[in-house]
């Protein structure tokens, strides 16, 4: 590498909204190279093998598919098959797991049913679907700003057209509105998870983070659905990586930026260590990270951005087969094939935020788990399949980085592991464990990552997939936004960096949101 090497954009991170804006800028025929410090690219959307000798390809950090546009998919040209789950959830009741709600999309008899059976409440069903058919227009009509500008905030209010839900959903605690939407905990449970994914929280937090990530989980695709992709969250990042690629952008792997300056020049460490000048930066890593790389370039800090505090544990699981119910009403397979909320009913929830602001690890655990493989049997090998092998993936909440930060890695890694199988089994007709594959080496094929395994393997600080902070998806009304970078909200502290990750305004999940407005921002830089 030559110090004179110049690009018109140089991305920090290989993640899937770098692989966005590369493909975009590539596309529109600017020279523009990524820069990964691992040995591929895909960040946390990637499918791997945990077991050695075990042929299954797991999701194994992010795992679900909403926020990612249509736009994105046909403008890239993704080749990628988005599967929609019949059945969305299925809770049974901590105080009696021999009943519980499942919700089908394709039966509202058999859910309006369930909800009788478990909450012995008539009109629960029909509240629960009313709470959700009252939010359908802010999906739809918030989703469609996500790759535009940034709207002004009355001028999304006035989009939706509804001043009382504009005040419940980002005025008010979101505990309000499910409180006067939903009349039994477990329903009010349901509901509040889509508030707590990766966020540390209370259904009456006066902050509203729990609304910010409410907010996001309602609004995917315009209606809320979460899908499965097919092949693995690896598909999405192999296609976006393919479409980068064929546009004529140049991927770097095994390159660790280690500084980069406001002027645009990039320091490396890695195989082919040297330096790179860039009209524009893009950063795909979190702020926090941005800043200290401008720091280590001698220009200070770039947006002051907060210490990151991500709240859950990942724990992936290959099964034999799937564990039986107590509620012999539900077949196995349509519980785990949607959303298996465990634990997690509205008071449980908020116990078990209180019990880790004080320093402990939940107990019971609230969790969240599916089957990718009901709905996409690819991801296992054909022995697996005619086996009737399965894979699970739990999601454990308010677990927030403060529990494990300084702790023994593997003893707090097996404390949670301990306190999720535990969770897990109190709902269950059987443990847990009973279902588990081994390994050839007689390893159990059971995995936990806790957000300080994300710090270290990823570069996620705290373990925050969302890099931080959620932010609303728009600007205040107040808001200078006489800049690209600040009307398609990926601006910085310094003008020639952008944010293109998850810390951007409207990042966060799998979505290439953060990546295609960063591409936007900078193609008009560059046309300037």
């Amino acid at each position: 590498m030559q110090q004179a090497d110049r690009y018109d954009v140089v991305i920090v991170g290989g993640g899937h909204n770098a692989l966005v804006a590369a493909a975009y800028l590539a596309r529109a025929g600017r020279t523009v190279i990524v820069l990964e410090r691992l040995s591929h690219v895909g960040g946390a959307a990637v499918s791997e093998s945990p077991w050695t000798g075990v042929d299954a390809r797991l999701s194994r950090y992010s795992y679900l598919v909403s926020l990612l546009p249509r736009r994105i998919i046909d403008d890239l040209g993704l080749r990628i098959d988005l599967r929609r789950r019949r059945y969305s959830s299925y809770t049974p009741d901590p105080s009696d797991p021999a009943r519980g709600v499942l919700v089908d999309t394709q039966d509202a008899a058999a859910t309006a049913a369930s909800f009788l059976r478990t909450t012995g409440d008539p009109a629960e069903a029909e509240r629960f679907a009313a709470f959700y058919e009252r939010l359908s227009p802010l999906a739809r009509r918030l989703f469609a700003t996500v790759t535009e500008p940034l709207p002004r905030r009355a001028a999304v209010r006035a989009l939706l057209g509804d001043d009382a839900l504009w005040h419940a959903v980002v005025e008010a605690p979101l505990g309000g509105m499910l409180r006067d939407s939903l009349a039994t905990d477990l329903a009010r449970g349901i509901a509040l998870t889509d508030g707590l994914i990766g966020t540390f929280s209370s259904v009456d937090d006066e902050s509203l983070r729990q609304n910010r990530c409410f907010l996001y989980h309602v609004i995917g695709g315009g209606t809320g659905d979460w899908d499965v992709p097919v092949g693995g969250m690896g598909r999405i990042s192999a296609e976006l990586e393919r479409a980068a690629r064929d546009a004529g952008a140049e991927l770097r792997t095994d390159a660790e930026v280690i500084a980069l300056t406001p002027d645009g020049e990039v320091r490396i460490a890695g195989d082919q260590p040297g330096t790179l000048q860039a009209r524009l930066v893009l950063c795909g890593a979190a702020p926090s990270v941005l800043d200290a790389l401008v720091a280590a370039g001698g220009a200070g800090p770039a947006v002051g951005a907060a210490a990151p505090e991500g709240a859950q544990v990942k724990v992936n699981m290959l099964l034999t087969r799937l564990p039986r119910l107590h509620d012999d009403r539900v077949a196995p397979e349509a519980a785990f094939a949607g959303t298996f909320h465990v634990n997690e009913a509205l008071t449980q929830l908020d116990a078990a935020h209180a019990v880790a602001v004080g320093g402990g690890i939940p107990n019971p655990l609230p969790a969240e788990i599916y089957c990718h493989s009901l709905s996409d049997p690819s991801i296992l090998g054909l022995r697996l399949q005619a086996q009737g092998a399965q894979t699970l993936t739990l999601f454990g909440l308010q677990v927030p980085h403060r529990l494990v930060a300084g702790q023994n890695p593997d003893a707090v890694r097996s404390a949670l592991l301990e306190a999720a199988q535990r969770s897990l089994d109190s709902v269950l007709a059987e443990a847990i464990a009973d279902c588990v594959s081994v390994a050839p080496d007689g390893s159990p094929c059971v995995e936990a990552r806790t957000t300080a395994d994300l710090e270290r393997s990823l570069g996620m600080p705290g373990g925050d997939i969302f890099h931080g902070a959620l932010s609303w998806p728009w600007a205040e009304d107040d808001d200078p936004i006489d800049s690209p970078a600040a009307r398609w909200g990926v601006a910085t502290d310094h003008a020639r960096i952008l944010l293109c990750g998850s810390g951007a305004r409207r990042g966060g999940a799998v979505s290439g949101i953060g990546g295609h407005n960063a591409a936007m921002a900078a193609l008009e830089m560059l046309r300037g």
